[in-house]
């Protein structure tokens, strides 16, 4: 995983026992850095492919070297520090004679491929939350903000490209380095690693969600019985399914799950529209004074006003809507993997490959959140899936979209939490030799700690809050911006472009300042409420 790797920038040159011999040669560096850096950074949602078949995927850098000696640095990368652990994140089963054949060509993903692989790389747990954020903020204020996130996102990828391609790298820590040094390669790191962290634990709130309804279904349970806890059942998964799976040495076989993922998702939509014209309005009283956000106030209101939708909302949750959505459209660490698997690549296909798949995303997240708000409007959960338990004890439709995004987002964790397990890796300095017992205790340790938050933060809207103000708006907003300005060198700062890129840095600054501090001041809130509450009783 590439974009991981945590070595000089560029610095081929420094195994002097693979390079001695071609001193005569010209030293210039290929464009594309490392191979394939194919990690998600929410479901890990797109196709896997071999690790090492586009390595140097810009075959032009290479046509006037044809003297020279072909031989292949250490095992066919571009760096010579891999850690033995990424060598084997996926299957070997392709590679061989063809890979070093290929060493050299053009990425080879077509315009479609590459708009489902990116489509696959924005879509994840954070279409589940769009229903509360268009409800603590009204339907005219939530497309505002979805437009503005959106087109925000597209000129994020758009500064990326162009300084991927001014500063010479397609890994988005390198850029970092180049920029800023360690401190850019460090925040880079981080950033990605808090995004895939905060990605995995949504899933397995998605587990503790929905997995109890599905067993309720088949068993006819109660909600006393020990195995209708959520908490037990997170845990049981985890030791069961995803611990040995993440232990693995080889996951390749599981990067079809990112296809089948969005698939599920797109199932899901369907299911939303349809249920939209299936539930009544209002829902029956019981099921209102259950569903009801806790954290507004309570109001009398009529069953009119209940069922008619509001366009503008303002209330203690409504900053968790920008949050959400930032969660919602992060996908730029893959983006430069995908521009250097492109075929016949130019960052204005790239581009319009953004434009295509955001707007795919876009189409969807408006409709799941419109219709999930319309069908309960107030009484919307922040994970729209679960709120439809409080309206069906069993429905098979239901049933089968619980099933299978269960099975995706449990197949995704060992995905996602590969990234963060080699960045834990080079943090510690590991050695290249792999070690099982390190393997093991940095596994165990991750999955540890996200089963500690999953049991313990009361709520995903937690997560998708904190995330998407932090991470996610460093991976948007900051870093983008910021390599801009300090790698394309072409440019003067007083420039439109320039100026352009330090308002939005600054903007992003704004965006994560504020929404950290209204989520932390609500959380302080909650919690005094929860204790008077207590007391009272």
């Amino acid at each position: 995983m590439s974009r991981f790797e945590h070595a000089p920038d560029m610095d081929t040159s420094s195994n002097s026992n693979e390079y001695k011999s071609y001193q005569h040669c010209p030293t210039k560096v290929p464009f594309s850095g490392m191979s394939n850096a194919l990690t998600n950074t929410k479901m890990s949602r797109f196709n896997i492919a071999p690790e090492m078949d586009s390595s140097s995927s810009n075959s032009n850098e290479y046509t006037s070297y044809q003297d020279c000696p072909t031989k292949v640095p250490f095992n066919g990368l571009q760096y010579t520090d891999v850690d033995a652990e990424s060598q084997n994140f996926l299957s070997d089963h392709h590679l061989g004679k063809k890979k070093y054949e290929a060493e050299y060509s053009q990425g080879s993903a077509s315009f479609g491929m590459s708009v489902f692989n990116l489509g696959n790389a924005i879509m994840g747990s954070g279409i589940l939350g769009l229903s509360y954020a268009m409800a603590n903020t009204g339907i005219a204020m939530f497309v505002i903000l979805l437009v503005a996130v959106a087109i925000f996102s597209l000129y994020s990828v758009h500064l990326l490209l162009k300084t991927a391609n001014e500063g010479g790298s397609v890994v988005y820590e390198q850029l970092g380095y180049k920029a800023f040094g360690i401190p850019g390669k460090l925040a880079a790191s981080c950033s990605i690693t808090m995004q895939n962290f905060g990605a995995m634990a949504s899933y397995l709130y998605i587990v503790k969600y929905e997995l109890p309804i599905v067993i309720k279904a088949f068993l006819d349970a109660n909600d006393n019985a020990w195995y209708t806890n959520g908490d037990y059942l997170v845990l049981i998964v985890t030791v069961s399914i995803i611990l040995p799976l993440s232990l693995l040495k080889n996951l390749g076989y599981l990067g079809y799950t990112s296809g089948f993922s969005l698939l599920c998702m797109v199932f899901f939509v369907i299911v939303v529209i349809y249920k939209k014209f299936q539930i009544p309005c209002p829902l029956p009283e019981n099921l209102i004074n259950i569903t009801v956000n806790v954290s507004q106030p309570q109001v009398n209101t009529t069953e009119e006003e209940c069922c008619k939708p509001k366009y503008f909302v303002f209330n203690s949750q409504t900053v968790y809507a920008v949050p959400i959505l930032t969660f919602a459209f992060v996908c730029h660490p893959a983006i430069l993997p995908m521009y250097e698997e492109l075929k016949d690549r130019s960052r204005k296909k790239m581009q319009n490959v953004a434009n295509v798949s955001f707007l795919g995303m876009f189409v969807m997240y408006l409709l799941a959140a419109l219709f999930g708000y319309l069908t309960f409007n107030e009484a919307v959960e922040p994970e729209l899936l679960h709120t439809y338990s409080k309206v069906y004890n069993f429905d098979l439709v239901l049933l089968i979209v619980r099933f299978a995004v269960l099975t995706a987002v449990t197949l995704t964790v060992p995905v996602v939490l590969f990234p963060i397990r080699t960045s834990v890796n080079h943090l510690l300095g590991a050695s290249k030799d792999f070690s099982w017992p390190r393997h093991i205790c940095i596994t165990v340790a991750l999955l540890v700690c996200v089963n500690i938050l999953v049991i313990f933060v009361p709520t995903i809207r937690d997560i998708f809050g904190f995330i998407g103000a932090s991470a996610a708006a460093m991976l948007i907003f900051i870093l983008p911006s910021a390599f801009y300005i300090r790698l394309v060198k072409k440019e003067s700062m007083k420039s439109v472009q320039k100026i352009g890129a330090l308002l939005f840095l600054i903007m992003g600054i704004v965006v994560m300042i504020c929404s950290m501090t209204l989520i932390v001041l609500d959380w302080i809130h909650n919690a005094g409420s929860s204790d008077d509450h207590s007391d009272g009783h």
